[in-house]
């Protein structure tokens, strides 16, 4: 008689597996990211296209448009990011194929945040902001944005980022004010 275990996150176990045999992998610092093998750096330059999606203009953003997804919220929080003194640019997630990987029950997926924020201030500082109602999902996709902004950080390389969640419109201002504090702190 044999039993038979199914783990939902393979990647967890083959982490915990990788810590037992090196233990100084044991801190986020030896957390990496791993981009696109082609296209590594992601540009909202080459983002076009049509849509029949209703669109609002923007200010602080190269691409013109927001494309709603939604009937109120990603519209009311685009519209409080353009007009936010902290917000130096900003993009809507359409079209630019930036994602973060995870699995849930063994299958891997893509979760597609709403907005990549930069930050103003002297250092490259951004900010992955998701507006979020219910979401039988979330905990998954927020703990892969945050092992992704874990990685990233941890490189070095890429500015300094941060992930929040908006749960209503009125939330966009006071993460951002966050996202902001925490930058100059953790840059300083």
């Amino acid at each position: 008689f044999k039993k038979l275990l199914f783990f939902d996150d393979p990647k967890k176990i083959v982490d915990h597996i990788a810590r037992g045999i090196n233990p100084q992998l044991n801190t986020t610092a030896f957390i990496r990211p791993v981009f696109n093998y082609y296209n590594k750096f992601s540009s909202t330059k080459y983002v076009n296209g049509n849509t029949i999606k209703e669109v609002y203009p923007t200010e602080k953003s190269h691409v013109n448009y927001v494309v709603a997804d939604t009937k109120v919220w990603e519209q009311s929080a685009a519209y409080l990011v353009d007009m936010h003194d902290a917000v130096e640019s900003f993009v809507k997630n359409a079209g630019l194929g930036f994602a973060v990987p995870y699995f849930h029950k063994g299958e891997p997926h893509d979760y597609l945040p709403d907005f990549i924020v930069r930050l103003a201030g002297e250092s490259d500082r951004s900010l992955i902001l998701e507006t979020k109602g219910f979401d039988e999902l979330e905990s998954v996709k927020r703990e892969a944005a945050e092992r992704w902004v874990k990685a990233v950080n941890a490189d070095g390389k890429y500015g300094l980022w941060s992930y929040a969640v908006a749960k209503r419109p009125t939330d966009v201002v006071g993460l951002l004010k966050i996202a902001t504090e925490w930058a100059t702190e953790s840059h300083e």
